[in-house]
């Protein structure tokens, strides 16, 4: 990864926190889970496959705590397989 990336992914990850409203917050998660994913993968010099894996579980991880956060209901493992909602 070049120099020019990583200071794409900052500037994603600064415009994302800008656009913070009750309205898209699961947006904003998504852009700013997808940045930290691919600074991690640039920091640890990632190939291109290892990158999108670690840009999109990034951002999908950036959706769940956005969404937990907005309602308040975090997921619980039961131990058997099965999970609980349950306020965070």
């Amino acid at each position: 990864m070049t120099r020019n990336t990583i200071i794409g992914a900052l500037a994603g990850l600064a415009l994302a926190g800008c656009v913070d409203t009750n309205d898209n917050r699961e947006l904003t998660g998504a852009a700013i889970g997808a940045g930290a994913g691919l600074i991690g993968a640039t920091v640890f010099d990632a190939n291109a496959g290892w990158t999108v894996a670690s840009t999109l579980a990034g951002a999908a991880a950036g959706t769940l705590i956005a969404r937990n956060t907005r309602t308040n209901q975090c997921a619980y493992a039961n131990g058997d397989g099965t999970y609980r909602t349950a306020p965070c």
